[in-house]
Formats: C-alpha cells, sequence, structure tokens
C-alpha cells in the first residue's frame, strides 16, 4: 500500500483517489515566489523524531501546481501505519485557512500558529489530514494519508496523527524559520 499512500502524497495535486487540486490564491501577490528554506524537512528533522514515529523510507515529495504554488520535502511511511510528506511550501497559514476547506481548525504549535485540513473530497476524506504551520514565507506542511485498514494507526483519526507529529518536529525548527 505504500505506493499507492506515496501518489497521493508525493503528488499533492490531481484527482486519484479523490484528491482535490492544491489550493491556490486568486491573487499572487500573497503567495511568496519560492519555498522557504531555512527549514528543510528532508535533512532538518532528527532521525529521533522519525523513529520515534516508526517513520522509514524517505522518498522525495517536491511539487508544483498553478498559481505559483510549490512544496519542497519529503515522504515517508509507517510499516502498518500511515504515510506523511512533510514539505515546506509558499502557502501561508492564512491562505489555507482561507480555502474554507471541511474540518478546517486552528491552533498553535511551539507558538506558531497552524491550521488542520480535509483537503480531500469523496470516501476518502476522513482518511487524510493536512497540517500547516507557519514559517516565515510559507508554512511548513504535513500531508497525512491513513487508511482504515492500517493495523497500528489505521483506527485513530488521522488529523490527531498529523497534529501529534507536528508537535513534535516544528520544537526542531529554528525561530528564523
Amino acid at each position: 500500500m505504500w505506493v499507492a499512500g506515496a501518489v497521493v502524497l508525493v503528488a499533492g495535486c490531481g484527482t486519484e483517489r479523490g484528491v482535490a487540486a492544491p489550493a491556490a490564491t486568486s491573487s499572487r501577490s500573497s503567495i511568496a515566489s519560492q519555498v522557504p528554506s531555512a527549514y528543510d524537512p528532508c535533512t532538518d528533522i532528527p532521525e529521533s523524531v522519525l523513529a520515534s514515529e516508526g517513520l522509514h523510507s524517505k522518498r522525495t515529495a517536491t511539487s508544483r501546481a498553478s498559481g505559483g504554488v510549490r512544496w519542497r520535502g519529503c515522504a515517508w511511511v509507517r510499516t502498518n501505519g500511515y504515510a506523511v510528506s512533510i514539505r515546506a511550501t509558499n502557502l501561508t497559514v492564512d491562505v489555507v485557512r482561507s480555502k474554507g476547506f471541511a474540518e478546517t481548525r486552528e491552533f498553535t504549535i511551539d507558538g506558531r500558529r497552524a491550521v488542520s485540513t480535509r483537503q480531500f473530497d469523496g470516501p476518502y476524506i476522513q482518511e487524510a489530514c493536512t497540517v500547516d504551520v507557519e514559517m516565515n514565507g510559507g508554512s511548513l506542511e504535513f500531508n497525512l494519508n491513513n487508511p482504515p485498514s492500517r493495523r497500528d494507526t489505521g483506527s485513530i483519526d488521522s488529523c490527531e496523527l498529523a497534529r501529534t507529529l507536528a508537535e513534535k518536529v516544528v520544537p526542531t525548527m529554528p525561530a528564523t524559520a
């Protein structure tokens, strides 16, 4: 199943399995032209954090969408559990919140504004969740896919899993990120 989850997570756009295309704002001026570079999730997340969640099999998860939206990061999988891409994006928390996605929730992590959303349509809406955490020039995005068939995590809400992971990762970011 990792391959199927990776397609949804790494692609980040399209309509496979009811995935909504990533949001872009109507005003390009509200989106930075580049992905923030002060924190690289592929190299800056401590191995101890990844190990605490049982995450392995890192893959590049970089993409572009219409309207100048960009992501740069990596994806991991947990055996018998969820798959997640953690990417820096030029989408800000405000832009994500303004899209009106289902189940939008605002909160803070380590003093940074954050928002969780269900950005997928159709029957798979509950197995996926995206958490965006404020960064200078964008956000750090946790795009988590947790099918109910997963033995270890399938019975846990995907937004709960994404937020728990974000709460482990975000404190490792420098204050300038």
